[in-house]
């Protein structure tokens, strides 16, 4: 039988480091920076942990660190994560007092010439940074989390989660609410040629922040 791409929503994944040896997240970013458990971390800067305050009411997790990140070790500094701070100016949200981290916490490439091109994370990736996430939602305790990208919704959702029909939608989830969104450098990337209107997808992705903001009032 084959192996599902995604954990479904029954399964859990048993952690590699339980959070009671992090108690805090300091403690899980200094155990996740000597991580090993996949191929990713050879070739990269390092881990990239996420950061926010430990009391914030609000995380979001995307897919994977970018080349920008990866030099920074910092998630969301580049292109996409410009675009992110300006999305949340304008549903209303201080990205001070958000937690923001990835599925993946080493960047996936591919080389061309000497650029690194992303390259999508597979499901092993995902599974072998599951523990580090599942670290930071214990330890945070977030009320709302917003997924970005089919790969994150993927990751906490199950194999049989679809962004274009689901995005948007709040939804209870381990004791808290996830709203799943699209990654904002699907923005970025949007191609009139394929009927993709980059205006109109940034509008909609800021409406999907907007309902994350809501159930924080």
């Amino acid at each position: 039988m084959t192996e599902p791409l995604f954990p479904t929503e029954q399964e859990s994944p048993t952690p590699a480091v339980a959070v009671s040896e992090a108690p805090t997240l300091d403690d899980l970013r200094e155990r996740a920076a000597g991580c090993t458990a996949c191929e990713l971390y050879e070739g990269t800067t390092g881990t990239v942990f996420g950061t926010g305050p430990t009391t914030a009411r609000l995380m979001f997790v995307g897919e994977q660190p970018g080349d920008q990140e990866d030099r920074q070790l910092s998630p969301f500094v580049g292109p996409a994560g410009k675009l992110l701070d300006e999305a949340l100016v304008e549903a209303g949200i201080a990205r001070e007092d958000a937690y923001v981290t990835n599925a993946v916490k080493h960047f996936s490439f591919r080389r061309q010439g000497n650029r690194r091109i992303h390259q999508t994370p597979k499901v092993g990736h995902v599974r072998a940074c599951r523990p580090w996430l599942d670290g930071e939602l214990a330890l945070v305790r977030p009320h709302v989390v917003v997924t970005l990208g089919a790969t994150a919704g993927k990751a906490l959702l199950g194999s049989s989660f679809r962004i274009t029909s689901e995005r948007g939608e709040a939804r209870e989830w381990e004791g808290t609410t996830l709203v799943p969104t699209i990654h904002p450098s699907a923005i970025l990337r949007a191609d009139p040629a394929r009927g993709q209107d980059g205006d109109e997808m940034r509008a909609g992705f800021v409406a999907d922040l907007r309902v994350a903001a809501a159930l924080l009032a």
